[in-house]
């Protein structure tokens, strides 16, 4: 490996860099030649010594994971990418096309005000990335073309001033300001010319009931102004002027709601000390005591037409028309006559200190004819962006508000470097399926504006600024840009990654201190999976080290049984399983980014324990999360899986479209990703997991055909098909298989011994026609939590199986009543005719995990063993227990498995002497139990 590079190096590089051009565009959308020299296409580091195949390479055969893809295929096909392209159309003030944002946190008003609108999209891209990879269907190339399309010009929309959105007016053409825009136009200061009496009147179309949102507000802060909200707090419009601040407000209160999506005329006339407010040509509200006028607010600095002067205000979501100013009252009938004409054709003609009819259908400007000249503009309220790669849902200020940011508050900062993350792989997992340099270019530009961004602030500040809870969250962006730079080769596309180092998480891991307690589980994950990119890229071993040492922290130290982590998104201490049991534990991300790791830290260490992790935590968690039936609106996965007793899963979380939706979405279109690896140098192939499937091994012009219903058959049958090759095939023996892993070739035996938790190499070359036949008989077998090894979880080989039970209470298990010699625990249950995998116990079904239904379940029992019993053969004898809880029965099944019966029979004889002559068991009760064991039979 090269020798490792400082972050003083990369950011010089960077900066050396910047003074590159920006990347322009032809007039098809291809972007220039520049992007596309950024060939071959590929993101996988030349420094690991294990690499993937694409997901293209490996085709899913009819089985387990294809049925569960193919619901997810579903939803990916009949969903409408408009919708996710609305906030982001909306925030550049684009036209949405009518298109319905899918709202919960991908819209407005979600949780947090919408603060994490855009992720989804990005999610939404890479399962579209995946499912075209692994499927080659037109339909999801179609639609990652529409939404990169679309992408490249909200940016360069972002990149302009602010231009006119041209509707159909009352009249004619109207001005719309898009919800989640944030426009509004910017009036001149001498607009309302410090008149002593005023008309103004407006047509307006309101496409959302936002409370306080303005239709006008003149004023310079917010003590002195005069506006027009379209809804008060009580959704009633109110006009107000004071010089005072709202304690000091007059004001008229309207008595009806406007009715949305309708245009509606409002008109304010003040004169002689009375404010009158119309509404539809009728008087709503008189104030006979108003003495204010305009004269008395002087030269105002911020006139504006849809923004307030209090910032925490709603800019006016909707359609302006017709907006007239005159310096005196018009009369009823005047107002009246309004509603049937323009201004300059009634009576009352075009206002005379400002009039703008909205007929612009293009450009960022408004023209008043009152004859004034008081042209008006079009803004935004965060100005702009601050570099030309900006790309995002909404406006920059949460990334500008989190620099001075001390504590988190998600509903003002929700994690917009995770949100950019999610964008930003997305595209590049569109760049990758398709070729499509639209997608590298915007994916360039976001790593150039947060270098742009980021590289400006002080080493304590991203310190502060990564440490906070989940206002700094910023999920797996350093993997992103590391991988945009494994594309593109360029520096400026790796200087940005080590800006997110957090330097406390990374010394102390790589030190091996657990300070994980307490920590957002998921906030933290994923930021290693991108250290080891760091690793690949820099040499520096504390990356490597951190990573490693983490995983070891979570695996088993807070592991479930299904492979999930975390209780109400966070950690606990160290080895606490049952004490934080509860109906929020295992996060469905958390799931999602242990495989990353953990696939990524084989590819640096051929360590089987990550593979062993991998296959618990996806043939369980990850494929229980998703629903078993097709929805076109939703994904149907979880957000949290309780491990409570009788808990029912919820594959419609929270408000929808949360970030277990999104990493839900692409697990079920990547089921392939790691069932095979192969050896850098293509001298060895690892089959890592047992799923029916087909992998192309395009450089040794090989395919290797993997025919198996794992894990309803307790083996899996390889045919190698195509040339001759010579490599070491790697089959990982899982750390349960303690029943035996046979391997045959061609119907011969392979010599040697596998054993559990390793891998067992068959090394020859190999020819078309082969074929390698594995078995791995199951046993069902229980997993104690740490720190109550009386509650258990049930494993039959790599299957977690749940009761099917509506109580809430843990169930109260016994399992060695007909257990086998074996020390298989299977023969205590009775299977189910016609339901692989399904079996039942004192009443109550057990299924797996990964069937996604709605059933009460239970992951967890309380294992309760009052009596002796061997074989079904009663003893009458309690079953005592050691103080730590250990009774007579484990203590003589762990030395399962045994020889015959009579290995058993010697185990329950020496147990029992041991026993007697501590004093825990009578002589006779021992005789019994002997007695007894002999007198049994049992299974295998």
């Amino acid at each position: 490996m090269a020798p490792p590079l400082s972050r003083r190096s990369l950011l010089q590089a960077a900066a050396l860099a910047a003074a590159t051009p920006a990347i322009s565009y032809t007039a098809t959308g291809r972007a220039a030649a520049a992007v596309q020299e950024a060939q071959p296409v590929t993101a996988t580091p030349t420094a690991w010594t294990v690499q993937p195949f694409a997901l293209d390479d490996v085709s899913l055969r009819p089985g387990l994971f294809a049925d569960k893809r193919q619901l997810m295929l579903d939803h990916a096909r009949g969903y409408d990418v408009n919708r996710l392209l609305q906030v982001f159309r909306a925030n550049a003030g684009l036209a949405t096309g009518g298109a319905v944002a899918p709202g919960g946190w991908e819209g407005l008003d979600g949780e947090a005000n919408g603060n994490l609108r855009g992720h989804y999209t990005g999610h939404f891209l890479t399962m579209l990335s995946q499912a075209y990879a692994g499927t080659g269907e037109q339909v999801f190339v179609d639609k990652i073309r529409t939404m990169v399309g679309a992408l490249t010009e909200v940016r360069e929309a972002l990149r302009k001033a602010p231009a006119v959105l041209s509707v159909g007016g009352k009249f004619g053409t109207a001005v719309e300001n898009v919800r989640g825009s944030y426009q509004y136009v910017h009036l001149p200061a001498a607009v309302l010319g410090g008149a002593s009496a005023i008309t103004l009147s407006a047509w307006v179309k309101p496409t959302h009931a936002g409370n306080w949102a303005r239709v006008f507000d003149f004023g310079n802060n917010t003590t002195r102004y005069m506006c027009l909200a379209a809804r008060n707090a009580g959704g009633v419009p109110r006009f107000a002027i004071t010089t005072g601040g709202p304690g000091g407000e007059q004001g008229l209160d309207g008595t009806a709601a406007l009715p949305i999506n309708q245009w509606s005329h409002l008109a304010v006339t003040i004169a002689g000390g009375t404010g009158t407010l119309y509404v539809n040509g009728t008087a709503v509200a008189r104030n006979t005591a108003m003495s204010l006028t305009p004269a008395a607010l002087g030269t105002l600095t911020n006139n504006w037409l849809g923004r307030s002067n209090f910032s925490t205000d709603p800019v006016f979501a909707g359609a302006f028309d017709e907006f007239n100013v005159w310096s005196r009252a018009l009369t009823a009938a005047e107002v009246t006559e309004l509603q049937s004409r323009r201004a300059a054709d009634a009576s009352a003609g075009r206002g005379d200190l400002a009039s703008y009819a909205f007929d612009e259908t293009s450009g960022g400007t408004i023209a008043d004819a009152s004859g004034r000249g008081l042209t008006a503009t079009l803004r935004r309220t965060w100005g702009g962006p601050s570099h030309p790669g900006f790309l995002a849902a909404y406006p920059e200020t949460q990334f500008i508000d989190l620099e001075s940011r001390t504590t988190s508050d998600y509903t003002k900062v929700w994690a917009p470097y995770y949100t950019a993350h999610k964008i930003l792989k997305g595209l590049l997992d569109a760049y990758l399926a398709t070729d499509d340099a639209r997608a590298l270019d915007l994916a360039s530009g976001m790593c150039d504006w947060m270098y742009s961004r980021l590289s400006k602030l002080p080493e304590a500040t991203l310190q502060r600024m990564w440490g906070l809870f989940s206002s700094g969250e910023f999920g797996g962006i350093v993997e992103a840009i590391c991988e945009l730079h494994t594309i593109t080769g360029k520096a400026e596309h790796l200087a940005p990654a080590q800006l997110f180092d957090l330097d406390r998480l990374i010394d102390n891991c790589a030190a091996n201190t657990d300070i994980l307690d307490g920590l957002h589980a998921n906030q933290h994950i994923p930021i290693f999976t991108g250290y080891l990119r760091l690793y690949d890229a820099t040499g520096e071993a504390r990356y490597l080290d951190a990573a490693r040492n983490f995983w070891g922290m979570v695996v088993p130290h807070r592991m479930y049984g299904i492979g999930g982590t975390s209780t109400g998104e966070f950690w606990k201490a160290r080895d606490v399983i049952a004490g934080t049991i509860s109906a929020g534990n295992a996060e469905t991300c958390c799931a999602y980014n242990m495989l990353k790791l953990s696939r990524t830290l084989f590819f640096h260490e051929q360590q089987p324990k990550y593979m062993d992790y991998y296959e618990r935590a996806l043939y369980n968690q990850v494929l229980g999360s998703k629903q078993d039936k097709a929805d076109a609106e939703k994904p149907l996965v979880t957000y949290f899986i309780g491990l409570t007793p009788g808990h029912v899963r919820d594959y419609t979380p929270k408000q929808g479209t949360t970030c277990c939706e999104g990493t839900g979405m692409e697990s079920a279109t990547k089921y392939q990703d790691s069932v095979y690896f192969k050896a850098a140098d293509g001298s060895a192939l690892y089959v890592n997991l047992y799923s029916p499937s087909q992998l192309t091994w395009a450089e040794r012009d090989m395919t290797v055909t993997q025919a198996t219903a794992f894990p309803r058959e307790q083996g899996t049958t390889l045919t190698i098909g195509g040339g001759s090759a010579a490599f070491a095939l790697r089959l990982r023996v899982p750390s349960w298989a303690t029943a035996g892993f046979r391997v045959t070739v061609n119907g011969s035996a392979v010599s040697g011994t596998p054993t559990p938790g390793s891998y067992f190499t068959v090394s020859r070359t190999w020819r078309s026609g082969d074929t390698v036949r594995i078995s791995m008989p199951f046993r069902l077998g229980v997993e104690k939590a740490i720190d109550d090894p009386s509650l258990q979880t049930l494993f039959y080989g790599p299957v977690n199986l749940v009761g099917r039970n509506s109580s809430t209470s843990y169930l109260q298990v016994g399992l060695y009543r007909n257990a086998g010699l074996s020390g298989n625990l299977l023969p205590s249950l009775t299977p189910v005719t016609g339901k692989p995998l399904h079996y039942t116990l004192d009443g109550t079904e057990f299924a797996p995990f990964f069937e996604g239904t709605e059933d009460p379940t239970h992951a967890y029992f309380r294992r309760s063993e009052p009596r002796v019993i061997f074989g079904n053969t009663e003893s009458g004898v309690a079953n005592p227990a050691r103080s730590d809880g250990t009774t007579l029965l484990d203590e003589i099944w762990a030395g399962a498995p045994f020889s015959g019966k009579g290995a058993l029979v010697t185990r329950v004889r020496s147990t029992v002497n041991a026993w007697v002559s501590a004093g825990l068991l009578s002589q006779a009760d021992g005789q019994t139990v002997v007695r007894t064991a002999e007198q049994a039979t049992y299974a295998p």
